[in-house]
């Protein structure tokens, strides 16, 4: 008789209190045996740990003494606590009846899936696809960020047209399944990045290491999206732009990095100026930042137990086309336009 895993779901809050009150019930009355909750709390200044303690007593709570932002948080909250998958989950998800199986049983069918995402749905409108994630996210050939349902800012109508189980780039960090040894095993998020890029840097990790990422539409998410950094958000602009150039210093070999890093800090310094001349100096001043930052890490930052042990993976659900260029010059709105995941 085979032994079901066991399966943590671990919610890091950072003064969330109403998505606890508001989301929690619906994860809670789904447990399944072998599945447990485990908020892990990030310092916060309101009463969540109070709530938690008055409200949810047989919960386990992990109360760090700080915000340590996503990235370190959630690392030093998993290192206590013990499961076969780890479940990210952001406070402010809902969740759906049998979220959880499909994943499960898709990941324990294959033991080379170190990862997997269900499919986000925008809580506010739920017939659209969520920023965070979608059915899926892609990585183009200078480190753009996209998803199966979600080019740049705009977001796809759910039609089912991403529901298919596919391999993809990235998982979300909004509700990221992880088998919690190859977590440990690629050491975590990496802690500098603080928040943003930080699920996207560990699945290249994950993928060079030989491992696969997926997305797994048949589970389904509401996320409401922006609780903590709203879009538009400078710090939010200058943890993006700043992460992204680490990431794709640490994980392109350095043959791409010689053509790639030049012609992105182009696209950057583009981008910071066509933000001030419409208007938003906020912008332009955080993209700004975020290239003087990378430059600190380069030469005083880097932490090479962070960088790719091995690459013998290759990765899936990348491009070689430029995102930007397909986007704003070509008009090309959605995914579809612009990947054939057939070939």
């Amino acid at each position: 008789m085979s032994v079901s895993p066991s399966i943590a779901i671990v919610i890091l809050n950072w003064n969330g209190k109403k998505y606890l009150e508001q989301f929690l019930p619906a994860i809670r009355s789904r447990l399944q045996p072998g599945q447990r909750i485990v908020v892990a709390d990030n310092g916060s200044t309101d009463d969540s740990v109070a709530f938690m303690q008055g409200t949810y007593p047989e919960i386990a709570l992990i109360t760090l003494d700080k915000n340590y932002g996503f990235a370190k948080g959630y690392n030093l909250a998993l290192q206590q606590v013990e499961a076969d998958y780890y479940i990210i989950l952001n406070s402010d998800v809902e969740v759906t009846d049998n979220w959880i199986g499909p994943i499960i049983e898709l990941m324990e069918k294959d033991p080379v899936i170190a990862a997997c995402q269900p499919k986000l749905l925008s809580w506010s409108h739920q017939h659209m696809f969520e920023y965070a994630g979608a059915a899926g996210g892609w990585l183009d050939a200078y480190g753009y960020p996209f998803a199966r349902g979600r080019v740049f800012d705009i977001t796809e109508e759910d039609k089912g047209q991403y529901d298919s189980t596919a391999p993809v780039f990235w998982a979300s960090g909004a509700a990221l399944f992880i088998r919690s040894k190859v977590f440990h095993e690629m050491g975590g998020f990496d802690p500098y990045f603080f928040a943003h890029m930080e699920e996207i840097d560990l699945c290249w990790r994950i993928q060079l290491a030989g491992y696969k990422v997926y997305a797994c539409p048949a589970s389904v998410v509401y996320h409401v999206g922006g609780g903590t950094l709203p879009r538009g958000n400078s710090l939010k602009t200058y943890l993006n732009f700043r992460n992204n150039r680490i990431m794709l210093s640490k994980n392109l070999p350095f043959s791409k990095k010689l053509w790639v890093m030049p012609v992105r800090l182009a696209l950057d310094l583009v981008s910071a100026l066509k933000g001030l001349l419409g208007g938003d100096a906020g912008y332009f001043v955080a993209v700004l930042r975020a290239q003087g930052a990378f430059l600190r890490w380069w030469f005083f930052k880097q932490d090479q137990s962070l960088f790719p042990a091995s690459r013998k993976g290759k990765p899936r659900g990348l491009v070689s086309k430029n995102m930007a260029w397909q986007h704003f010059a070509k008009k090309k709105r959605y995914f579809t336009e612009i990947v054939d995941e057939t070939k």
